[in-house]
C-alpha cells in the first residue's frame, strides 16, 4: 500500500473507531478490536492519535472480571463544535452542539420573510459570530456550519424548488454565500433529513434500528435512518412523504402535484381549514396561527380539536406508508409543529400503525415525540457537520449496538 493509501486507511479507521466510541459511550480497546474487526495494533495506533488530537480521553477502568481492569475510552465532547442553522420563512433557529451531540447554545430569530437572501445571510453570519464569542467557544474548535431548510435541496445551488413563501430563494447560492460570510465550511441539507441525523447523533435513535423521523414544520417530510446510516436518495431528498398523493382529485400542491398529504395536513392547510370554518386567528404567519390552534385544541376546544384530528389522520397515513415501505421499527415525530401539537398527533399515529402496519405480527412500530422537536432541524444541521468531519459513514460498513456492545454488520451501506 502506498503512502496515500495508508493515510486514507488510517482516516477511515479513525472515523469508524470514533463513531463506535460515540455510540457506545464508553468502550475499551479490546472491545474496539472485536467490534470493528481491525487489528489490535491498528486500534492502538488510531486510538493514540485520537487521544493526541484531543477527540478521545481515557475515562477510568472497567470493573475487573478476573484480570487487569480494562481502560475505558470516551469522546471528549468539548474537543469540537459545530453550528446548525435552520432557515425558514417563519424563523431562523440556531444551535451550537459539541462533539457528543449536546446542545450548548440555542436561539431563535425572525425568519427570512421577504428579505433579500443576501441580507439574511449577513444576519446569520453576525448571529453566529456574536453567540460563539458570548458562550466562550474557541473558534478554532468550530468545524463548520450545517444549514438546513425546507427541501428539495441541491448542493450546488441551494433551494431548487421552494414553498410559495420562499420562492425568492430559488437557485440562490446558499452554501457559497454563507461560507464566504462566516468563514467556515458549510453543508446543506433538507430539514427532515437533518432532523433524523440529529436524532441519531444525539442518541435519540439507536444504531440497530430502522427509523423515520417524521418532520412537520413549514411542510411535511421524513428523514430515514437504517442501522445508523441515512438513506438519502439520488439528490439527498429522500423521504418526501408529504408529497405522496392521497386523493387523485385533491387540491393542487405547491410542489406541482395534486392531493398530497401536505396539501391536506400541513400547517398551512390546517390554518386554511380553520379560516374556512370561521375561526378567528391572529393572521400574521402560518406558524403563529398553527400555534394558536394547537393551544386551543390542548384546552379542549371542539373545533380546533377536530381540525387537528383530521390533519393527524393524514399524517398517520404518511407514517403508515413509510412503515410499510421500509419495515420500520421506530417513528419519531419531530419539527416545530409536533413540538406544539405532538401530543394530539401521537395517539392517532400510534392507533393507525397498531391496527394497519403490515408486519405487525412480527414486530410493533414504536412512535414517540422527539425530545428536541422544536429545534430538531438545527440540531441536525450541526450533527451533519460533526458526522461528515469526524465520523463519515462508509458504504459497506454498519455498526449495531447490541446488549454486549457494538457489532459490525456487512451491508450495502446507504450513503
Amino acid at each position: 500500500m502506498n503512502g496515500a493509501g495508508l493515510g486514507a486507511a488510517h482516516t477511515s479507521s479513525g472515523a469508524a473507531i470514533l463513531d463506535v466510541i460515540r455510540a457506545a459511550g464508553t468502550i475499551s480497546r479490546v472491545e474496539l478490536t472485536r467490534v470493528t474487526g481491525l487489528t489490535a495494533a491498528t486500534v492502538s495506533t488510531v486510538v493514540r492519535r485520537l487521544i493526541d488530537d484531543g477527540l478521545v480521553v481515557e475515562a477510568g477502568r472497567a470493573e475487573s472480571t478476573g484480570g487487569k481492569p480494562r481502560m475505558l475510552l470516551q469522546l471528549e465532547p468539548t474537543a469540537r463544535y459545530a453550528v446548525g442553522v435552520h432557515l425558514d420563512h417563519a424563523g431562523i433557529t440556531y444551535v451550537v452542539a459539541n462533539l457528543g451531540g449536546a446542545v450548548v447554545a440555542r436561539w431563535r430569530r425572525p425568519g427570512a420573510g421577504a428579505d433579500d437572501p443576501r441580507d439574511v445571510v449577513a444576519r446569520i453570519a453576525a448571529e453566529i459570530a456574536t453567540t460563539v464569542d458570548r458562550i466562550g467557544v474557541d473558534p478554532a474548535r468550530l468545524v463548520g456550519v450545517g444549514v438546513v431548510s425546507p427541501g428539495p435541496i441541491a448542493s450546488g445551488t441551494g433551494m431548487t424548488l421552494t414553498p410559495p413563501v420562499m420562492q425568492h430563494w430559488a437557485d440562490f447560492p446558499l452554501a457559497e454565500a454563507i461560507e464566504d460570510a462566516v468563514g467556515l465550511p458549510v453543508l446543506l441539507d433538507n430539514d427532515a433529513t437533518a432532523a433524523a441525523v440529529g436524532e441519531y447523533w444525539s442518541g435519540g435513535i439507536g444504531t440497530g434500528t430502522a427509523c423515520a423521523a417524521l418532520y412537520m414544520g413549514t411542510g411535511i417530510g421524513a428523514g430515514i435512518v437504517v442501522d445508523g446510516t441515512v438513506f438519502r436518495g439520488r439528490s439527498s431528498n429522500a423521504g418526501e412523504v408529504g408529497h405522496v398523493c392521497v386523493d387523485l382529485d385533491g387540491p393542487r400542491c405547491w410542489c406541482g402535484g395534486r392531493g398530497c398529504v401536505e396539501a391536506f395536513a400541513g400547517p398551512a392547510a390546517v390554518v386554511a381549514h380553520a379560516a374556512q370554518v370561521g375561526l378567528t386567528l391572529p393572521g400574521r404567519t402560518v406558524s403563529e396561527d398553527f400555534a394558536t390552534l394547537a393551544r386551543a385544541a390542548a384546552r379542549g376546544d371542539a373545533a380546533p380539536m377536530a381540525i387537528l384530528r383530521e390533519s393527524a389522520e393524514y399524517v398517520a397515513v404518511a407514517a403508515h406508508t413509510l412503515a410499510n415501505l421500509l419495515d420500520l421499527d421506530t417513528v419519531v415525530l419531530t419539527g416545530p409543529a409536533f413540538a406544539l401539537a405532538g401530543s394530539l398527533y401521537l395517539p392517532v399515529v400510534q392507533e393507525r400503525l397498531a391496527a394497519g402496519f403490515f408486519a405487525r405480527g412480527a414486530h410493533a412500530v414504536h412512535v414517540r415525540i422527539s425530545a428536541h422537536a422544536s429545534e430538531a432541524a438545527a440540531v441536525g444541521g450541526a450533527a451533519l457537520v460533526l458526522q461528515s468531519e469526524l465520523a463519515p459513514r462508509q458504504q459497506g460498513m454498519r455498526v449495531v449496538l447490541g446488549e454486549s456492545g457494538a457489532v459490525p454488520v456487512a451491508g450495502s451501506g446507504v450513503a
